[in-house]
């Protein structure tokens, strides 16, 4: 069979020259390249000469539903695959023929739901692990010289090559939830229905992860979230928390640190009291069941 991989980037009033260098590095790995921009001033100029299909959305959509857009796009014209990016995120040369020979090796033994890379934050020292599920603490896998695959519990949205096949049976991604956690859910959705994910050591992605980065007293850096970005945390938390699929494992490891996110972003990060409301809103409206774009 042959396989055909359609990459997917999402892009939203995005940097020019970042949305340029990741296009430059994922076109010649993939078969197709579709860019669903959430309703960006001037996203025909940063693409001008650019190999890509443009999906033009009316307006900001949210990270979910474009995502979906663009997965409808690769099921209409006959793909096999979706890679899934992000505006920012830059593939390393080879990653994508990486992560489908790690795919078809792993699918002759397991149902396989997604691959993924492991990513490099240009803030870090090194690469980010990947991750499996435990109580109290998540336990964090790296790659070294030995190890080709990794089993996790979830991949990040970026850089995740999914069949369409999967995509089928499992469904697309939770528009309902707009930005945050769509990966995470998405995840647990899939393993739920006995599907595995892995991440593939051989296949390496540049990937900011996170708005910016602060120090806070002691040394800790922490990842700055705007107050509307906190408001999704705060409310697709919730959301996720409500969902059968979600294991309990995680809910039970996760409140602890939601608790100690609202009491960084009430006390040490600012617009402190902007922070507040925006994140007691999403718990309310996380608690009332609400999805869709937060209420302005």
């Amino acid at each position: 069979m042959n396989h055909s991989v359609c990459a997917v980037l999402v892009s939203f009033h995005p940097d020019e020259a970042a949305l340029r260098a990741s296009i430059a590095a994922v076109g010649p790995q993939v078969q197709a390249l579709v860019v669903v921009d959430n309703a960006s001033p001037d996203i025909d100029r940063a693409l001008t000469g650019a190999d890509v299909v443009l999906l033009e959305q009316g307006s900001n959509v949210g990270l979910a539903a474009a995502q979906n857009a663009g997965i409808g796009w690769a099921r209409e014209h006959g793909h096999t695959h979706v890679l899934i990016l992000d505006q920012d995120s830059v593939p390393s040369p080879g990653m994508v023929d990486a992560l489908l020979g790690a795919w078809l090796e792993l699918s002759a033994h397991v149902r396989v739901g997604a691959v993924g890379p492991r990513f490099h934050d240009p803030r870090e020292d090194r690469d980010a692990p990947f991750v499996r599920v435990a109580f109290p603490m998540s336990q964090k896998l790296w790659c070294d010289a030995t190890t080709r695959h990794v089993e996790c519990d979830f991949l990040i949205s970026s850089g995740a090559l999914i069949p369409l096949t999967v995509l089928d049976e499992v469904g697309g991604m939770d528009d309902g939830l707009f930005i945050d956690n769509v990966d995470l859910e998405w995840s647990f959705r899939a393993r739920s229905r006995g599907y595995t994910l892995f991440g593939v050591c051989a296949a390496l992605m540049q990937h900011r992860l996170g708005d910016d980065r602060r120090s806070l007293p002691g040394g800790r850096q922490q990842v700055v979230h705007g107050p509307v970005r906190l408001y999704y945390i705060m409310r697709n938390r919730i959301a996720l928390y409500r969902r059968p699929h979600t294991p309990r494992v995680w809910i039970a490891q996760d409140v602890p640190r939601v608790l100690a996110k609202f009491l960084v972003f009430s006390v040490m990060v600012g617009p402190r009291a902007r922070n507040v409301r925006y994140m007691l809103r999403g718990l309310a409206d996380g608690v009332r069941g609400r999805s869709g774009p937060w209420p302005r």
